[in-house]
């Protein structure tokens, strides 16, 4: 059951003076993976499909998910009305698929699906919270706090479920962190990169990841505190068997902190050089 829904948004408060234009192309192509969440549930259903309790938590998991992408869109809609959510959402569709035939996990076991899971869920409860605290946009910090509350009880949605299989199937700690670190390792997938595609340039420019994939973390990254990595961090560690808190956790806190605050400053630098013969053009042309 859903725990707001979209017309209790105040979207009446929308202050367009307050939008960030870089915060813009994140929200929209944020809506098109979000909206996505329909397909994740048919395959989950058919990896879980003697398990009809799980299933029922992941349908109801992708009504939020697909409600998040909606909540996402419009409030991009609000901030540049020429935007057509809808158009640029059937073009991602059209381009990314996952295979929703799938008769078993492509984590190996049912137990590495669910620690997959909550991997997102850790990045995207810690993404958003990290939005909501960037953006002076009212309306836009009430969506992301929502979304960010539904993230994190996914997670421990899908950590409850973790715990009931790794009973059965009994992973060790090393397949449980393998799993993780894939995981978390495909977030400059074409997931995301496809989606800043369809959801910002000219339907005529060819796709390019390393183009779209610079676009989207060289903004997303800037965004991040490091408050924000200690506590998913903690998730993670939980996930896989670790104390969510201390020392250990601590230490991989400030590794992945200094991680991320590398590879944001090389994704920017890719985003100066990318703009850099446009801005020419545009010399010239003056």
């Amino acid at each position: 059951m859903k725990h707001w829904r979209i017309e209790q948004v105040a979207w009446d408060r929308f202050d367009p003076s307050k939008v960030d234009p870089e915060i813009v192309p994140l929200v929209k192509a944020a809506a098109m993976v979000e909206r996505n969440g329909g397909d994740y549930a048919l395959y989950l259903n058919r990896v879980f499909a003697d398990d009809p309790v799980f299933q029922q938590a992941a349908d109801y998991w992708s009504v939020e998910e697909i409600q998040h992408g909606d909540a996402l869109g419009q409030w991009a809609s609000l901030a540049d009305p020429g935007w057509d959510y809808a158009e640029c959402f059937e073009r991602y569709r059209a381009g990314y698929r996952i295979d929703i035939n799938a008769d078993a996990s492509i984590r190996g076991s049912r137990t590495g699906e669910l620690i997959a899971r909550c991997m997102v869920e850790t990045g995207t409860s810690s993404y958003y919270t990290a939005l909501a605290e960037a953006t002076e946009e009212p309306v836009l910090q009430q969506v992301c706090r929502l979304i960010a509350a539904d993230e994190f009880r996914h997670f421990k949605l899908f950590y409850d479920h973790l715990k009931r299989y790794l009973a059965r199937e009994n992973l060790t700690f090393l397949q449980r962190l393998r799993v993780a670190a894939g995981r978390i390792g495909e977030s400059e997938d074409d997931e995301l990169a496809f989606a800043f595609h369809c959801s910002n340039e000219d339907p005529t420019l060819g796709y390019d990841h390393d183009r779209c994939i610079a676009g989207y973390m060289g903004r997303a990254m800037g965004f991040y505190r490091y408050r924000h990595i200690e506590r998913g961090m903690g998730m993670v560690f939980k996930s896989v068997g670790l104390e969510p808190r201390g020392r250990l956790s601590d230490l991989a806190a400030r590794g992945a902190w200094r991680l991320l605050c590398w590879r944001r400053d090389r994704f920017r630098n890719t985003l100066l050089r990318q703009a850099a013969p446009a801005a020419a053009d545009l010399a010239r042309a003056a």
